[in-house]
């Protein structure tokens, strides 16, 4: 069928992540980036594209130039899918007019402004019968799949406790606001009702719920705004328990000095248990008492079949951040092209975190932040929008 082929929303010169979703995208050879709009500033957008060898005729100032004239090329030359990668209150309406002009959606996350917006979300996709997709990035690790296939199997016995954390010290001084990165992360109307939580904490929720199967049920929840004159959380702890009756804690900083992108996630069985941080995304570790701690790494052994064709190079030779995010965008594009046969392509199939997990974590969001708020120590994990 050829190669699928992209345009993006975002991600201009100067940008981190749009470069992020570029690379990740064209790493099996399986994408083309094709067109884009990629500032909000229309000389910088068309620029952008220049610099990325684009046509000038598929460098668009806008969006919504960007969705009409490419539903007018025919459609073996159009973009099939878009990839947003703007600051989170543009996410929703561009996810809607794509869907609107035809075309599939591959979000950076969270999905949306809100769980209302989510929501909204939910219903377009269905209305429109196109597919999503969510960068959750770290479901993409190889290990990070085999831990859930050997919670699956039922290797650790009946799970007990999870433990996840994502901890950054980029924003620990008022020092450290100045930059693009900074800015809309810690604004309002840009950001959401959260900076911290928004944008890493809710990672280490989906990490939690994807590895070990289960929905987080209840939350109990201490978020601080550590640097004088902030208005969103840099910094929270959230106690968790499980719909199965397990117990957990989320940890969440961008406070800690001296961290990078610590994500760490430990899951503890009544037989075994298992722990991975993205720092040695290579290494697995399985321990059970009275035995020797077991490190499993990557491509060395038996590996469940997600892991397997996640799985690129050779023993030794690490796979990491881009080849995580690349194992979304390859599986994305397989569930484009069964689309496009008119094959089984939903997002469970082709392991692509989809609409579920965007409402989960637009949910996640909003209930953290409820329960902050809250005198009570346990609040009910809803599906249910703020406002």
């Amino acid at each position: 069928m050829g190669k699928i082929r992209m345009g993006m929303v975002g991600g201009g010169q100067g940008a981190f992540i749009g470069a992020v979703h570029r690379i990740a995208a064209a790493i099996d050879g399986q994408i083309e980036l094709v067109c884009g709009a990629f500032s909000s500033n229309a000389e910088r957008s068309v620029a952008s594209g220049a610099a990325l060898f684009l046509p000038e005729s598929r460098c668009y100032q806008s969006y919504e130039e960007m969705f009409q004239r490419e539903s007018q090329l025919p459609e073996d030359q159009r973009m099939e899918f878009v990839a947003i990668v703007t600051p989170n209150h543009l996410h929703f309406p561009v996810a809607k007019m794509a869907f609107e002009y035809g075309f599939h959606v591959m979000s950076d996350k969270p999905a949306t402004f809100d769980l209302n917006e989510a929501l909204e979300l939910e219903k377009l996709v269905t209305k429109h019968g196109r597919l999503y997709g969510l960068t959750h990035t770290y479901n993409g690790y190889p290990l990070v799949k085999q831990a859930k296939h050997m919670v699956e199997s039922g290797e650790l016995g009946n799970v007990v406790k999870v433990i996840a954390e994502y901890t950054q010290g980029w924003l620990a001084s008022k020092d450290d606001e100045g930059g693009k990165q900074a800015a809309w992360r810690l604004d309002p109307k840009q950001a959401g009702i959260s900076c911290c939580m928004g944008d890493i904490g809710v990672h280490a929720a989906n990490l939690a719920e994807y590895v070990t199967g289960l929905e987080i049920a209840n939350i109990c929840s201490d978020l601080t705004a550590t640097v004088a004159g902030r208005t969103l959380d840099d910094d929270g702890t959230v106690l968790l328990k499980f719909n199965n009756g397990a117990k957990g804690v989320l940890l969440s900083s961008q406070i800690q000095i001296g961290d990078e992108n610590n994500l760490r996630i430990r899951v503890i069985g009544d037989k075994k248990a298992i722990e991975w941080q993205q720092i040695e995304p290579n290494t697995l570790w399985v321990k059970e008492n009275g035995k020797p701690t077991q490190q499993v790494r990557t491509g060395v052994g038996e590996f469940c079949e997600a892991a397997q064709k996640a799985m690129r190079t050779p023993p030794g030779h690490p796979e990491g951040y881009l080849e995580a995010f690349a194992n979304i965008y390859v599986n994305f594009a397989d569930q484009i092209s069964a689309f496009k046969a008119g094959e089984t392509c939903d997002n469970q199939t082709f392991d692509v975190p989809g609409i579920r997990e965007a409402i989960r974590g637009m949910a996640f969001i909003e209930n953290v932040v409820a329960a902050d708020k809250s005198d009570s120590k346990w609040q009910e994990f809803t599906i249910l929008p703020s406002a």
